[in-house]
Parts: C-alpha cells; structure tokens; sequence
C-alpha cells in the first residue's frame, strides 16, 4: 500500500478530469458543444482560485465561446472551430498547473475534427 506524506502542502486548484467534464461521451455536436460550456466553466473556477491569470482565462473563454458560436450554425466551419480551440490551447500553454484543462481542449480538437 503506498502511503503519502502531504503535510505542508498547499492545493489551490485541482483540475478533476474525471468529474463532470466528460469528453469520451460526446456523440454529437450538441455533446461537444456542451463539454465546452463546461470547459469554459472549469477555466473560469482555475481563473477564480488564482491559478490562472484572468488575461488568460479571459483570452481562453473568448475563443472557446467562439468555437462554441460557430459549432451550433447549421454549416459549421470546421476550420474556424479548430482555428478557435486552437488558440484557446495555446493560451493555456505553459500553465502547470491548468494542464488538465490543455489536455481536455486537445479531446475537444480531435473531436471536432470527426464531428464537423
């Protein structure tokens, strides 16, 4: 049995992947747009603990709330959805501790790449 000292530390912020956002369910386009809202969600409480800085967080809302805009025309532009995600993973590059979050953008790429 491992056994874990964690005195003295200090968590923040804890990007839980297996809670509520659940990429691996999407089937549709209406899932996937719905995991964004829950990724946005997500950045925001990251944004709120202070773990990113709100430039950051606001800077990756605005290209997720526009893939999202995009996802729910009738002829989505793939293009545009993943040039969007794309930037909002960029943006969060580099963030340790946001890099579930990263991760969870890059599920949404790849999704979006087989559902529009």
């Amino acid at each position: 049995m491992s056994v874990f000292d964690q005195r003295g530390q200090i968590v923040t912020y804890q990007y839980n992947s297996a809670g509520n956002i659940n990429f691996d369910s999407v089937q549709n386009r209406v899932d996937l747009v719905g995991e964004l809202e829950k990724l946005k969600a997500e950045i925001y409480k990251a944004g709120d603990a202070q773990v990113i800085e709100a430039e950051i967080v606001t800077d990756a809302q605005y290209q997720i709330q526009k893939a999202v805009d995009q996802a729910k025309k009738p002829e989505a532009s793939q293009h545009s959805i993943l040039g969007h995600l794309g930037k909002a993973k960029d943006v969060m590059k580099g963030i340790v501790d946001a890099g579930g979050l990263v991760t969870g953008i890059m599920k949404a790429i790849e999704l979006a790449q087989n559902l529009f």
